[in-house]
C-alpha cells in the first residue's frame, strides 16, 4: 500500500481523499447523487438492519455513536459518508455481528477522531486513563469495519504539563473482530488489540490496513493476524536521541499460545536509520505472569529499524529473551541480522505453524466480502 503520512491535524484540516469541506459536509456531488454510494440510502435501504450515517443530516443519523445506540440487537451495518465524525463511540458487546462500512470506499474520506489522552481531565474528576482516552472501543464479537479511518489526534506539543501521553485511536476487545482496508492514526499506544479478560482469547484480522505512530504504537493481549499492513513510524522533535519509541508491545497472555502474527507487510519510518525497535514486551501489572508473543515474517523493514538490537525491554523484570519474540524470511536493511543473538528466527518447520489459518482457527475473515 502506499500511503502518504498526515500529521495529527493535518489530515483533518486538509484533504482526506475528496477535500472536506469545512462544515464537515460531503465532498461534492451531483445534488441527485447519494452520498452513500453503491450501499443504499435511508429511501432505498439495502436490508432493514442497515443504518445511515451523515454529518450533514442526510442519513438516519448524523453521528457515529446515535447509529450505534439505534441498532437494537445483532447484525447491523452502518454506512458512514463521507465526513469527519469528531465523537467518541462505544460499541457494547450486545452489539454483536455489526459492520461499518466507508461508503466512498477510500479510507481517507471516514475520519472517526477524537483528542483525549490518559492524563486528560475528566469532566467529573480524575483523568482518562489509556483505557478511556480511546476515540472508538469495541467489545462486541463479530466487529467488522471497511475502509474507514480511526484517529486520535491529541498532541503532546499541545499539552506539555500532561505527563499521560498515551492516547488510543481504536481499542478492539471483541472476539472475531474483522477490519479491512482501514487506517489507524495516533502517536503513541495508536492501536489497542486487546481482550475483553485475561482468560479471553480474542482472535482479530487486519487486511490491508495502515498504522501510523511513535510509542507502542500497536499494543495489547489479542491473538491479532496483519495482513499486508503498513507500519508507519513517525518523526520526532522532542527527543534528543534514539530510541524515538517502539512499533509492537505485545501483553499475550501466558495461557494464550498465539500473540500477535505481522505477514507479508512493511514497517516504514520518517525517523533517522535505526532511531526505533520493533518491539519491546508490555507485562501489564494486571498480569505479571503475561509471556508476550509476537512473529513477523515475510515483511520488509526499512532502516528505520535498529537492525542490531531491534528488540528492548519495558522493564527489566521481563526481559525480551524470556518472552515470545521471533522472525522468519524478512527484508529490507532493518532485517539485517548482523547480532544472531538480537534477533531469533523461526525454523521452516515452526514457520508452518506460524500462519492465519493455525492463528485464527475456524474463523476465516479473509474469505469475507
Amino acid at each position: 500500500m502506499a500511503e502518504v503520512p498526515f500529521s495529527r491535524r493535518t489530515f483533518v484540516a486538509a484533504g482526506i481523499g475528496a477535500v472536506l469541506a469545512p462544515a464537515l459536509a460531503a465532498p461534492a456531488r451531483a445534488a441527485s447523487r447519494s452520498p452513500f454510494g453503491r450501499y443504499g440510502s435511508p429511501s432505498a435501504r439495502l436490508s432493514a438492519r442497515t443504518l445511515y450515517v451523515h454529518p450533514g443530516g442526510r442519513g438516519d443519523h448524523t453521528t457515529v455513536q446515535a447509529a450505534v445506540n439505534a441498532a437494537g440487537g445483532s447484525g447491523y451495518t452502518l454506512v458512514l459518508a463521507p465526513g469527519t465524525y469528531r465523537e467518541t463511540v462505544a460499541v457494547g458487546a450486545d452489539h454483536t455481528e455489526m459492520t461499518w462500512i466507508g461508503a466512498s470506499g477510500d479510507p481517507r474520506d471516514v475520519v472517526v477522531v477524537y483528542d483525549n489522552a490518559a492524563g486528560t481531565p475528566k469532566p467529573g474528576g480524575g483523568t482518562y486513563g489509556t483505557t478511556g482516552s480511546a476515540t472508538t472501543t469495541v467489545q462486541a464479537d463479530g466487529f467488522s469495519a471497511r475502509r474507514i479511518t480511526f484517529a486520535n489526534d491529541w498532541l503532546r506539543a499541545d499539552h506539555p504539563g500532561i505527563t499521560g501521553t498515551q492516547a488510543v485511536a481504536v481499542k478492539v476487545q471483541g472476539d472475531r473482530s474483522a477490519f479491512v482496508g482501514c487506517r489507524f492514526l495516533g502517536h503513541q499506544d495508536t492501536l489497542y488489540a486487546d481482550s475483553m479478560a485475561l482468560g479471553t482469547f480474542a482472535r482479530q484480522y487486519y487486511r490491508g490496513c495502515y498504522v501510523e505512530g511513535d510509542v507502542d504504537f500497536v499494543f495489547g493481549r489479542a491473538t491479532a493476524v496483519f495482513e499486508r499492513c503498513h507500519f508507519r513510524a513517525l518523526n520526532r522533535t522532542d527527543l534528543a536521541g534514539a530510541p524515538y519509541g517502539f512499533v509492537f508491545a505485545p501483553s499475550t497472555a501466558r495461557a494464550d499460545p498465539r500473540g500477535y502474527l505481522v505477514t507479508h507487510g512493511r514497517v516504514s519510518s520518517e525517523a533517522p536509520d535505526a532511531y526505533y525497535k520493533l518491539a519491546r514486551p508490555w507485562v501489564p501489572g494486571s498480569d505479571t505472569t503475561a509471556r508476550p508473543m509476537l512473529t513477523v515474517r515475510d515483511t520488509r523493514l526499512s532502516a528505520g529499524i535498529d537492525a542490531d538490537a531491534p528488540y528492548a525491554n519495558m522493564s527489566d523484570t521481563y526481559p525480551w529473551q524470556s518472552q515470545r519474540f521471533a522472525e522468519y524470511r524478512n527484508t529490507g536493511p532493518g532485517a539485517v541480522i548482523s547480532t544472531p543473538p538480537n534477533r531469533p528466527q523461526l525454523s521452516r518447520s515452526e514457520a508452518e505453524s506460524a500462519t492465519r489459518e493455525v492463528y485464527l482457527g475456524d474463523w476465516t475473515p479473509w474469505r469475507e466480502r
